[in-house]
Parts: structure tokens; C-alpha cells; sequence
């Protein structure tokens, strides 16, 4: 059987809530990542910023505000404006199937994976893809 613990990433990027949106879409474009997780100090987790969420919080393009005016609005505008508190969230011991049915069925694109309240890890469908990969390269060379 395997666990959400066998294909976690576990080499995280994350954020404090006082990191500022600026940094986090800077974050975001470097590492090419769609999810950051929020931790406090020493490693608890506290929510979640999306590359989804960080769209709805970028001044339309329609309104002809320039790069610039962007990222001055992003520097003063704390990631805990926009964070999600109310997130699912995984132990590093629960079954990879169950998660894959709560990423399907909610439409979800990561899972945080908790432990004691820790941040250990984050599950995404980028996981599960590789895995697909895997699978399939093995079932073609039987």
C-alpha cells in the first residue's frame, strides 16, 4: 500500500504571513510553482497562497497599470490578506489513494501534508503526474 509520504515533496518552498505579495509572485515565477504554503517560525502550518489566488489579487490588466505600479502594490500588501486558512490538509500516513479521490473530487491542485501541526510536505497533481509517468513507462515494458 502506499502513503502520501512516499510521493510528498518534501524540499519545500514556503512564506511567512508578513512575506509580501511581491515576494510571493517573484517565489512563484523563480521556483515555477503554483502553490506556497504559510508557516509561522518554527514550521507550523497556517495556510496556503495559490497562483490562483494571487491572479484575482493582480490589478486588471485593463486598468493599464504598468509592472512597476504592480509590484509597488504587491510590496505593500502581506500574503496574510489573500492566504486560505481553511484547507484540507494530509497526514503523512494516509493512504495515496484517499488523497488522489480528495484532489479529484474538490478539484483541488495540492494537498498540505500535516504532521503535529508541522508542515512536512505538500502532495500535488504535479506528483501524481510523474507517478502516472512511471506507472505507464513499466506497464510498456512488460
Amino acid at each position: 500500500m502506499l502513503y502520501v509520504s512516499d510521493l510528498m515533496s518534501t524540499n519545500l518552498f514556503t512564506l511567512k504571513q508578513t512575506d509580501s505579495l511581491k515576494t510571493a509572485r517573484s517565489l512563484m515565477n523563480l521556483a515555477r510553482i503554483r502553490h506556497i504554503p504559510i508557516v509561522d517560525e518554527p514550521g507550523y502550518f497556517l495556510g496556503l497562497l495559490t497562483h490562483r489566488d494571487l491572479l484575482s489579487s493582480t490589478v486588471s490588466r485593463f486598468a493599464d497599470v504598468g509592472q512597476d505600479v504592480q509590484d509597488e502594490i504587491d510590496s505593500g500588501i502581506p500574503v496574510s490578506e489573500i492566504m486560505r486558512t481553511d484547507v484540507l490538509i494530509v497526514a503523512p500516513e494516509t493512504r495515496l489513494r484517499d488523497a488522489a479521490e480528495i484532489l479529484f473530487n474538490h478539484k483541488y491542485g495540492c494537498l498540505p501534508v500535516v504532521d503535529n501541526d508541522r508542515l512536512v510536505g505538500i502532495l500535488t497533481e504535479a506528483d501524481f503526474l510523474k507517478l502516472t509517468i512511471t506507472l505507464m513507462d513499466a506497464v510498456e515494458a512488460l
